[in-house]
């Protein structure tokens, strides 16, 4: 079991629709090294790319009573 941080998955993500499921395997290894099966990276890799980015948190400002 490992975690993902965001900067690490945009990484990933980057490298993974930029050269492709290969490079972002290797870039998983090279981020994470306790997996050293390829195919186990590859997966790792596929369904890293695939997460889409947290939304923003809400905006903190004060609410305003309109009444």
């Amino acid at each position: 079991m490992f975690v993902v941080t965001e900067a690490d998955a945009d990484a990933i993500r980057t490298v993974f629709y930029q050269k492709g499921e290969l490079s972002a395997a290797i870039e998983r290894r090279r981020r994470f090294r306790g997996i050293t099966d390829n195919a186990k990276a590859r997966t790792c890799a596929r369904t890293i790319a695939g997460w889409t980015p947290p939304p923003a948190p809400p905006s903190s400002q004060p609410c305003v009573d309109m009444a």
